[in-house]
């Protein structure tokens, strides 16, 4: 799949992501890990937590419900989620995130 990500971000290695339709490169780090997301209109992220994790919206509309508040993210806005914190997502029109994981194991490379 071609993204809309400049070539340079393209030519990281591919994120091994256990959703169909959910693209993603990594940026790997000794301690954290990037990942250039890229979600399809109307794809649902279930329920799930993990490692801690900071976000920016690149481009679309992201609702993203954190321990039980759901909020409406676009262009522009960004997210903080706790080690530990339930969280789950609806992209509701075709949505580039960027998102930066306190664990540098949150992905593999595909």
């Amino acid at each position: 799949m071609k993204t809309p990500y400049p070539d340079f971000i393209d030519k990281l290695p591919e994120a091994d992501i256990p959703f169909e339709g959910v693209y993603a490169r990594l940026l790997q780090g000794h301690e954290q890990q990037v990942a250039f997301f890229e979600l399809p209109e109307g794809f649902a992220i279930p329920p799930h937590s993990h490692c801690a994790q900071w976000g920016l919206v690149v481009s679309g509309e992201l609702e993203l419900t954190i321990s039980g508040d759901k909020r409406l993210y676009r262009a522009g806005d960004e997210y903080y989620i706790e080690d530990g914190e339930v969280h789950e997502a609806l992209a509701l029109t075709r949505v580039r995130a960027l998102d930066f994981f306190n664990d540098p194991q949150r992905y593999k490379v595909k």
